[in-house]
């Protein structure tokens, strides 16, 4: 990657740095079909109302799911990470998961920069969600490149494809078989230090 502009990091959150939040739910609840996530229902809005669908049904509240989330801890090594790739570099996280969501999870790694989405709650219940804008980790690549950044990407599920398609680099990170299977072009990592040094050999050529 032979260029003198400015790099900027681009990561996912659940599945890279943090446990998925919705399998969390899943467990404590024993609500099964909320296991489902982005690794293997591409199409985001079409997930995010079948699982208010079910909140609705069986009457889960925000102050459940909040509890689910005060009791998660980032993944074994992501805070090591990310602390490393924070001084070498700029990095932002680029997650569909929401504001209310992510804030006890941003606090254990440091607070670094999310972009993500917002809830609607009312009295207790979560009754709906504002997205950002359509397709926002593509969007986000895209505007970064209208800044002059050069960006590399990693993610985990289907939701990110667009995002690491479209940076200048772009790789898989503890992937499930069938979306690496799908997209052979993205070199699949499972390890923080390999994911590390991929990002040095780029930063540094």
């Amino acid at each position: 990657m032979d260029d003198d502009r400015q790099t900027i990091v681009a990561l996912d959150l659940e599945g890279v740095l943090v446990p998925e939040i919705w399998i969390a739910v899943a467990e404590r609840t024993g609500i099964e079909e909320l296991t489902r996530t982005t690794r293997e229902e591409p199409d985001y809005d079409v997930l995010m109302r079948y699982r208010l669908d079910l909140l609705d049904r069986h009457g889960l509240t925000m102050s459940l799911v909040e509890d689910v989330i005060g009791g998660l801890e980032p993944l074994p090594g992501a805070a090591a990470f990310l602390d490393r790739l924070r001084a070498r570099t700029q990095v932002v996280i680029l997650s569909d998961t929401f504001e209310e969501f992510a804030r006890p999870l941003m606090r254990q790694l440091g607070w670094p920069s999310i972009w993500c989405h917002r809830l609607v709650v009312d009295h207790d219940r979560i009754t709906g969600y504002r997205l950002r804008l359509p397709d926002p980790k593509r969007a986000a690549v895209d505007a970064l490149h209208g800044l002059n950044f050069r960006v590399i990407a990693a993610g985990d599920s289907y939701n990110d494809t667009s995002m690491l398609l479209a940076a200048d680099a772009g790789f898989l990170f503890r992937s499930p078989p069938a979306v690496a299977a799908e997209f052979p072009l993205l070199p699949a990592l499972d390890d923080y230090d390999d994911l590390l040094a991929r990002i040095d050999g780029l930063l540094a050529g």
